[in-house]
């Protein structure tokens, strides 16, 4: 009981949340500020002196002595700078944070990447409040900072950040929805959308990642030979957790915690180290927040336990990657659109929310593809259960039938007869979990959310959010569009509905599902059939960053976003500018990185053991010994071979990191790599100079 006491005690203890906002704030400030977060009504500017005021005090009590306005620039991580509370008035000092200080920042905009959008003579930039994501405490080992959770823009408006686009698609996901419950008869109401985000991370002994320079800079090993017990026994999947790696898990949950990060799931994943942290579901906007601190705190508690935390997506060959499923739903009123509910006359309105996530991904699947593009990810995608680079749904065999005959019109359940109709006892009761899951599905339906599986391990869940709000923003409103043309709305009752309604409705819906199902796979994303089947379907398939980037370009993908107030077109540009160039520079680091390594460790240790064998051999033959000089004279050639391969492979890398094409120094990393990691079962351990993979994957 006391530590049930304790934990729920110290949940949110570093949020300014509800609690503190009825401790620190007047009643009436404290009811202002509350609609705004909890309902999205435009906040009151009035109130930001006192709410500034009751902040600091708050803060302060909690041992903060500096504030920043904490944001999600383009790097794809945070950026704080901090100052102090402590002003000098009058030759005396003063502790003080104005409203002004809540409300806007000036951090320097010229050093971010920003795609064009600024040059670097115009540095003024903005960081504006959000008050929907409640400021929190960072502490560290000798003190605490206050965190603003703000938007990022540029002098002239226009966004640098991640978080602005995503708060513009709610609001853009919430005016059609808006829109389409009006025709359903259901009484106003707020949308939200939800987010789950599932981090998985590896975890290495800080003494052996010191020891991998392709670790320190890229976050990923360059090189390594297979262990020969990796995962293939599926014994580390949902293992015992070793003591060592719990107590790191319970620092983190304890951290977490305190952030009002309800931090629910830990396990064992697949690969050896891999590991897995999954939250409760959250609205979206705080839940994309709150992912950024996870990883904070994982990499900052595993400094403590000696251990670094790995988020890149694949830092092993030959075993599982890590992703970030993305589990997303979206509600009104209070109520969860995308559950099938128990009452099938509740179908009508799941369904149509159902076909116009199939017709928005159908339409939009290069646009999702390109929210998951990254250098890392593309080591990831279609192998060891990440799903595959081309986005189709996974909906299981029963959605797939009700489907089906919804489309075709087919009255054939059971004993049933009679027309099929939306809305009446003719649909079954679907259970939450009518489907199975799927591993290789980028898009799966789970029983009452949608869970994109794409998105790699370091990814902000941003991008991934702001592609699928706005692309069903654009579904719904097509839906809503057509059934106003019909004129079959606004007759019945809220919550029933003419059979004009659900003639027209089905119509609509069987039209989508016509044009938009070849989408629907319930198959294996691995199979080898299935990119050509998806050729066949006309389903995109952009196997790397470069060729899923290309969507940003297209207009029709600019006037979608455009039109829905989420990007100029200027700032989709500045985004395909940024993420190709991130892009192109990390592939430049991996293969300078790749090409140090090989030259000034691999190289001089292969050397050293040619020479030690060639040595034992000219001694043997010295001597008069024949035995063993066979062994030595194989292995001379083997090395020796290598030796040749490997200064030819640098060579290569060399050439292409100065042609400067990203596929070209790819391809000269891997041929590099092949034949590194054959020599490394033919040099002696202790010559070796990287930890190796059976060193790194076991911690126990």
């Amino acid at each position: 009981m006391m530590e049930e006491t304790k934990t729920t005690t110290a949940f949110g203890a570093d949020v300014f949340g509800k609690e503190a906002i009825n401790t620190y704030l007047s009643k009436d400030t404290a009811k202002k500020l509350q609609a705004t977060i909890d309902e999205g009504k435009p906040l009151d500017a009035s109130i930001a002196g006192e709410v500034a005021h009751g902040i600091r005090h708050w803060a302060m009590d909690r041992g903060a002595t500096h504030y920043t306005h904490w944001f999600l620039p383009m790097t794809g991580s945070t950026a704080e700078k901090h100052d102090a509370f402590l002003e000098i008035k009058n030759g005396e000092p003063i502790m003080q944070f104005s409203g002004k200080n809540l409300i806007v920042g000036e951090p320097d905009a010229s050093s971010f990447p920003s795609g064009g959008l600024r040059s670097t003579f115009e540095a003024r930039g903005y960081t504006a409040w959000d008050p929907t994501s409640p400021a929190f405490i960072k502490r560290h080992s000798n003190g605490a900072t206050l965190c603003i959770p703000t938007a990022f823009c540029a002098y002239t408006g226009e966004s640098l950040d991640k978080k602005t686009p995503l708060l513009r698609s709610m609001q853009a996901l919430d005016k059609s929805l808006r829109r389409l419950m009006t025709l359903f008869g259901r009484p106003e109401g707020h949308s939200a959308c939800t987010l789950g985000a599932e981090q998985e991370y590896f975890l290495v002994d800080k003494e052996y990642w010191k020891k991998r320079p392709d670790l320190v800079l890229t976050g990923r090993t360059l090189f390594g030979a297979p262990s020969a017990k990796g995962q293939q026994l599926e014994d580390h999947y949902f293992g015992t957790i070793p003591d060592r790696i719990l107590s790191f898990m319970n620092d983190v949950e304890r951290e977490l915690w305190k952030l009002g990060i309800p931090a629910k799931t830990r396990h064992n994943e697949v690969a050896p180290a891999q590991f897995e942290l999954a939250p409760q579901f959250e609205e979206l906007n705080l839940a994309t927040d709150h992912n950024m601190l996870v990883m904070d705190a994982l990499r900052n508690v595993a400094e403590k336990h000696g251990l670094k935390c790995l988020l890149h997506e694949k830092p092993y060959a030959g075993v599982n990657g890590s992703g970030k499923h993305n589990n997303w739903s979206v509600s009104y009123g209070g109520k969860n659109l995308l559950d099938p509910g128990k009452d099938p006359n509740d179908n009508a309105l799941f369904l149509t929310m159902l076909c116009a996530v199939i017709e928005a991904v159908d339409k939009h699947a290069d646009l999702l593809r390109a929210s998951v593009a990254g250098a890392g990810n593309d080591h990831r995608l279609g192998a060891n259960e990440a799903p595959p680079a081309v986005i189709s749904i996974y909906v299981g065999d029963q959605l797939a039938e009700v489907l089906d005959r919804i489309e075709k019109g087919r009255a054939d359940k059971g004993k049933q007869a009679g027309t099929m109709k939306l809305g009446s006892d003719v649909l079954p009761t679907i259970p939450k979990d009518a489907t199975d899951r799927n591993r290789t599905s980028p898009f799966a339906f789970t029983g009452n959310k949608f869970e994109f599986r794409a998105p790699g391990s370091s990814v902000c869940c941003a991008g991934p959010m702001t592609v699928l709000n706005t692309i069903v923003a654009e579904a719904v409103d097509r839906i809503a569009g057509e059934l106003e043309a019909a004129k079959v709305a606004g007759k019945a009752k809220p919550g029933e509905h003419t059979a004009a309604f659900h003639n027209a409705l089905q119509k609509i819906l069987q039209a989508s599902l016509k044009e938009h199902k070849r989408v629907v796979f319930n198959g294996n994303g691995y199979e080898a059939d299935w990119p050509k089947e998806a050729e066949k379907r006309g389903l995109p398939n952009a196997p790397d960053t470069p060729s899923a980037l290309a969507a940003l370009t297209k207009k029709e993908n600019a006037r979608l976003f455009e039109k829905y107030g989420v990007m100029t077109k200027r700032e989709l540009e500045s985004r395909h500018e940024i993420l190709l160039e991130e892009y192109a520079k990390k592939v430049r680091i991996e293969g300078a990185c790749a090409r140090d390594i090989a030259s000034e460790m691999i190289l001089p240790a292969v050397k050293s053991e040619y020479l030690e064998t060639l040595q034992a051999f000219a001694t043997a033959e010295k001597v008069g010994v024949f035995s063993g000089t066979a062994a030595l004279k194989e292995a001379l050639v083997e090395l020796g071979s290598g030796l040749d391969q490997l200064k030819s492979g640098i060579a290569r890398l060399d050439e292409a990191l100065h042609d400067g094409k990203e596929n070209t120094t790819l391809c000269a990393m891997q041929v590099l790599r092949t034949t590194i990691d054959a020599l490394e079962r033919k040099v002696a351990d202790k010559r070796w100079p990287l930890p190796k993979y059976r060193d790194m994957l076991f911690l126990y």
